[in-house]
C-alpha cells in the first residue's frame, strides 16, 4: 500500500515496512495548523490498515519538532469570539493525539530542537522518544491565558501526575538531559550517528515482532493504565485467544517449534 500526504507540509516516507512523517511548515514552526493536522490525521489513516507496515518515525523539519498550536490560524476565531469553531477545533485537536496514541504501529518521536506546547503533547502520544541535544521544552500555554486541555491526559500518562502538573503549572523550560530523567524520553542522542543507531536498533527489534500482536499489545497495554486489572481479564483473554488462533499465531508457534525465524521476521 501506498501511503501518501495529501499536503507538502507533511513529507511521508516509506522505507521496507517503516514509515518516516517529517512535518516541515517553516512558516509557522511545524505549528498543528489546520492542514498540518489534517494531514497527519490522513496518513495515520492510511496507514492504519497496512499490516505491511510495523512503525512509524515522527519528527519535524529545519531544527524544530513543533512549535505547538497555530494561534495565528485560531486568530479569526478568538477575534470573532466563535465559540463553537474554537470548541470544535480543540476536539479535533483532541482525536489526532488520540488518532497517533491509538496507530497499531509502534510510533517513534523524534524530538531535535524545540517541542512545545501541543508539540511536547503530541510526542507524548508516541511510544518511544528519542531527544538530541538541541531537544527544548515547555508547556507554555498557562502563560497565555489557556490550559493545556487536550494534551493533559497524554502528559500525565508519560510522566506522572506530580511531574505533569509541575510543567503544566509553571510553564517551566528544559532540555534533553531533564528530559530524560524525567522519563520523557527513552533516548538521548549525542550525536546524529548516535540517533540513527538507535532508531536502526528499535527498528530492527520491531521488524522482529509480530503486527496483529504489535497492535494487540498497544491495546491492552493502553487499557492497562486506565483499568483495574481484574476488569481487563475477558478483553485480555479474547485478544490473547484470538491472536493464538489466527494465521499468524499458528506461524509463530510453528517456528518455535520448528526453530526457525516466523515469516514476518526480518
Amino acid at each position: 500500500m501506498t501511503i501518501k500526504s495529501p499536503s507538502e507540509l507533511l513529507i511521508a516516507e516509506a522505507e521496507g515496512r517503516w514509515l518516516t512523517l517529517t512535518m516541515k511548515d517553516a512558516e509557522r514552526r511545524n505549528a498543528l495548523s489546520e492542514d498540518m493536522s489534517a494531514a497527519l490525521s490522513s496518513v495515520l489513516e492510511q496507514a492504519t490498515g497496512d499490516r505491511s507496515l510495523r512503525g512509524i518515525t515522527l519528527r519535524g523539519a529545519n531544527g524544530v519538532f513543533c512549535s505547538g498550536g497555530d494561534l495565528k490560524g485560531m486568530g479569526r476565531f478568538i477575534m470573532g469570539r466563535d465559540q463553537q469553531a474554537i470548541h470544535q477545533m480543540s476536539q479535533a485537536g483532541g482525536r489526532l493525539f488520540a488518532q497517533i496514541q491509538q496507530q497499531p504501529q509502534v510510533v517513534v518521536a523524534v524530538i531535535d530542537g524545540p517541542a512545545m506546547a501541543g508539540g511536547l503533547g503530541m510526542a507524548c502520544c508516541a511510544d518511544l522518544i528519542a531527544v538530541t541535544q538541541s531537544a527544548k521544552f515547555a508547556l507554555t500555554e498557562v502563560k497565555l491565558g489557556i490550559p493545556p486541555a487536550q494534551i493533559a491526559p497524554y502528559l500525565v500518562a508519560r510522566l506522572g501526575l506530580s511531574t505533569a502538573k509541575r510543567l503544566m503549572l509553571t510553564a517551566a523550560t528544559f532540555g534533553a538531559e531533564e528530559a530524560m530523567q524525567i522519563g520523557l524520553a527513552d533516548h538521548m542522542a549525542a550525536d546524529g550517528s548516535d540517533l540513527e543507531t538507535w532508531l536502526a536498533t528499535i527498528k530492527s527489534q520491531v521488524l522482529q515482532c509480530a503486527p496483529e500482536a504489535l497492535a494487540a499489545t498497544k491495546r491492552i497495554a493502553l487499557q492497562a493504565a486506565i483499568a483495574a486489572p481484574t476488569s481487563l481479564q475477558d478483553d485480555a483473554a479474547t485478544a490473547f485467544t484470538d491472536c493464538l488462533l489466527s494465521e499468524e499465531g499458528a506461524e509463530g508457534i510453528a517456528s518455535f517449534l520448528g526453530k526457525r525465524k516466523p515469516n514476518w521476521a526480518e
